[in-house]
């Protein structure tokens, strides 16, 4: 039976056209030095077969293999096309087109990531991250490892809602899965050169090479650099830079038509500069300055155009990666068993400036360093039948992780805090000023100061699921699952003294000399304040172990029901579970598991007769003890400033929606859009505010749109247009948003506004694609926003700081496979 093109709609062509009318009225030219084809040449006539490929991508989703559009769960797919269109290097930089995730990457081994508005904002050792992501299944527990650079991906599948059942502890805002390609049976290779501006080159290939009919191996690396974007203008350092190596070995073997291994390999080593921190408050040259307190910021620099001076003496981000994973799997009559065993380590360093400037005065700067090794253990059982379709399982997980948060700075900046903040004492400027009065050569400032919490963590995870798709009718099915899991932690801080090897000795000389004896009792009360820690004040020396231990039970239930082949509805309630933990850098902090329930109703459809893909979906979740790193003013304290974990309940409504539209089979459109109102049930800012009522600050409103127009028979191949639009809506600012640097205005700028991108890519290849070249510019419009101002500084220096996000980049690529 055929089926015949129809015309749309009027108001679903509005729908899916108005966002790139302007751009689909550009004049289409055939380059071809062909024979011009007939007008009615089939490769322009609208093919209603082509609608069902739209969802016809592979996923697993729900831990079976599925068609997209068989899948009741809201999710949306980035493929390996779409990664290599748009020049995407990791998950950061191509997050914008996937409404309600940000991924922010600026830190690449200290991650964080948000969908539907849940994040978690602390990276420390004693907590994960409420948005799960999984690599083939293995979950990357902590974020030192969890942004990594792509390397032979296949698909991206971004899972929204909850996934506690699926996926397991620390989905409870969504589950993030990265599927890698396996070998094939078939030789190929694959190399790709990629140059563009600020220097950055980046080389990728492959090879996929059978080495028996029952074995093949899989061997891919990349390389990616750049010169950096942004030029610090004491040093000349260059910031923004890329420095990234990967390799990845895959090995198959069918050790029977039923039994098959596969064995990988991944290593990863990334050595580059560290964010930059931009200084707001405008100073001189000399480099014994001190800023104004308190700032004023009705004279703060525009960070987009303000000049960069970061002096962090060990200014350096890297990480060194490997890991492996072992499948085995086995396929019975009835069912199949596959189990998975994987082991992760990796070291990861960063050290960045905290105060925007190179004035010793108002030096800090601040360093995380990672040890973490993991190993998982899995043993799934799946199978169906006429009445159902199931999966089961057990799993392991053991970590071991250990983290020292260092702050660096030195007795001249001390002193200046000393200034500022109440409690500290007579300066020590006054002290120096006094004994050089009296012809003393003693110099208590300029000294280095280092104070440092080291921490350790052994973690351990169990759980047994079961889910099963029970068929119901031909039409209707009923899904229901079930996870257990239990968590048991074990976790130490220990705060060394400081360390001020120049300072000791200068006291220990006053005292001696019988000189710190005769100075007035002011001084040596401060002389003695500096005596001790003043960043991490708390248990100094002392080892403080504590273990816990929680456990949980994640359902889910999904009742969807088939009105024809290509149409289903659904409707769900789900649960999200994240484990409890420790906040890094408080001593003897402990906080509640997170809990979220997700409720949900959605509609999926393919329209072949109008070539479309249409998927919606609207949800309420309830989210409870969601934790968060927030500055806390310590105004009850000493006044210096700190990071704690404060926790609140949160609740959101919104509503997901995914068009796509192929009306001929040369174009195809893209809309994809997320809506989300996000508030809290009950909160208390660190500076006592109460926020019952007041948002959260996701944004409203998220969308991209895009389209892609192939002509055929141009040079002897195929030339493609790719166009992507990408919006985030403004921060909804709540009582607390200004002073953690997420809203903020100026007569210089603003933070908080909406964003905006739009990447465009021009690429020919021949119909076999073993050749190909292709310009692409991403930020086309060089779209520039600051992302945060820094604060943890402005309170004790005076020194607010801020992060931007870097400029258009562009580039020629060439490709070759065989």
């Amino acid at each position: 039976m055929t089926i015949r093109q129809r015309a749309l709609p009027a108001y679903v062509r509005h729908l899916l056209c108005g966002g790139v009318a302007l751009l689909m009225c550009a004049p289409v030219f055939a380059f071809d030095d062909a024979p011009a084809q007939n007008t009615t040449d089939k490769q322009s006539q609208p093919d209603a077969s082509q609608a069902k490929q739209l969802g016809n991508i592979t996923v697993t989703a729900q831990s079976r293999t599925q068609q997209m559009e068989q899948v009741p769960i809201p999710l949306q797919i980035l493929t390996a096309k779409q990664i290599e269109t748009q020049a995407a290097t990791d998950l950061s930089k191509i997050s914008l087109f996937v409404p309600g995730l940000v991924v922010d990457g600026s830190q690449p081994t200290q991650p964080n990531y948000s969908l539907r508005g849940i994040s978690t904002s602390d990276f420390g050792i004693g907590t994960e991250s409420a948005v799960g992501v999984y690599i083939d299944g293995v979950y990357a527990a902590r974020s030192g490892g969890a942004l990594l650079a792509f390397n032979d991906i296949d698909r991206i599948e971004v899972l929204k809602g909850p996934q506690g059942t699926l996926f397991g502890r620390n989905a409870a805002g969504g589950a993030i899965s990265i599927v890698t390609n396996e070998p094939t049976d078939k030789f190929e290779g694959k190399a790709l050169v990629r140059v563009g501006n600020e220097g950055t080159h980046y080389e990728s290939a492959l090879i996929n090479i059978p080495l028996t009919k029952d074995m093949a191996l899989r061997v891919s690396v990349l390389d990616n650099q750049s010169n950096g974007w942004i030029r610090d203008q004491a040093n000349g350092q260059r910031y923004g830079k890329n420095d990234d190596w990967g390799s990845r070995m895959v090995y198959r073997w069918n050790i029977t038509p039923d039994t098959r291994v596969l064995w990988s390999w991944d290593h990863e080593r990334l050595d580059q500069p560290p964010r930059p921190a931009i200084g707001l408050v405008p100073l001189s040259s000399d480099t014994n300055e001190r800023p104004p307190f308190p700032p004023n910021p009705a004279t703060y620099l525009n960070p987009l155009t303000a000049p960069l001076y970061n002096d962090a003496i060990q200014a350096r981000e890297w990480r060194h990666f490997d890991g492996s994973t072992l499948i085995i799997d086995h396929n019975f009559p009835w069912g199949t068993l596959t189990s998975t065993t994987a082991w992760r380590h990796f070291n990861t360093f960063n050290d960045e400036d905290n105060d925007g400037t190179d004035h010793v005065v108002s030096y800090l700067d601040t360093a995380n360093i990672e040890h973490n090794n993991s190993y998982y253990q899995e043993f799934k059982l799946s199978g169906y039948n006429d009445l159902m379709d199931w999966v089961s399982g057990v799993s392991f997980y053991s970590e071991q992780a250990r983290q020292t948060s260092q702050v660096n700075t030195n007795t001249s900046s001390l002193d200046t805090l000393a200034q500022n903040v109440d409690g500290l004492g007579l300066p020590l400027t006054e002290i120096t000023q006094g004994l050089q009065a009296f012809g003393l050569p003693y110099n208590l400032l300029g000294d280095s100061w280092r104070e440092q919490i080291e921490n350790a963590g052994k973690f351990k995870a169990y759980a047994a699921f079961g889910d099963v798709i029970w068929h119901v009718s031909d039409k209707l099915d009923l899904t229901t699952g079930l996870r257990y899991t239990e968590d048991k932690k074990a976790f130490t801080w220990y705060t060394p003294l400081r360390q001020a090897t120049a300072f000791d000795q200068t006291i220990a000389q006053l005292v001696s000399s019988g000189i710190y004896a005769f100075l007035p009792p002011q001084a040596q009360q401060a002389l003695t304040a500096f005596g001790n820690n003043i960043v991490f004040p708390n248990a100094v020396g002392q080892w403080v172990p504590t273990h816990h231990s929680w456990h949980d039970f994640s359902p889910r239930a999904v009742l969807s029901y088939k009105f024809t082949p290509n149409t289903m509805a659904y409707v769900s309630a789900t649960k999200g579970y994240k484990a409890g933990g420790y906040n890094s850098l408080q001593v003897g902090s402990l906080y509640a598991p997170e809990k979220v329930w997700n409720y949900e109703a959605g509609l999926k459809t393919v329209v072949p007769e109008y070539n479309l893909l249409f998927n919606a979906s609207a949800y309420y979740y309830r989210y409870s003890n969601l934790q968060s790193s927030v500055l806390n003013p310590n105004y009850s304290g000493s006044g210096v400033p700190f990071y704690m974990v404060q926790t609140s309940d949160q609740h959101a409504h919104g509503i997901d929606l995914e068009a796509q539209w192929q009306p001929t089979a040369n174009l195809r459109l893209n809309v994809t859009s997320e809506y989300i109102d996000a508030t809290y049930v009950h909160g208390t800012s660190t500076s006592g505010v109460v926020l019952d009522g007041q948002p959260t600050g996701e944004p409203l409103f998220s969308m991209t749109a895009g389209f892609d127009y192939t002509w055929h028979g141009v040079y002897r191949g195929d030339l493609e247009l790719n166009m992507q639009y990408a919006y985030r809506g403004h921060t909804r600012c709540n009582a607390d948003s200004e002073f953690q640097g997420n809203c903020f205005a100026t007569t210089a700028f603003k933070i908080g506004t909406s964003q905006q991108r739009t990447d465009g890519r021009l690429d020919w290849h021949t119909p076999d694609q073993r050749w190909g070249v292709g310009v692409y510019v991403n930020n086309m419009f060089n779209k520039r926003y600051v992302l945060g101002i820094g604060n943890d500084s402005t309170n004790d220096f005076g020194t607010p700081y801020a992060t931007i996000t870097p400029p258009r980049t562009f580039g020629v690529e060439m490709r070759a496979r065989f």
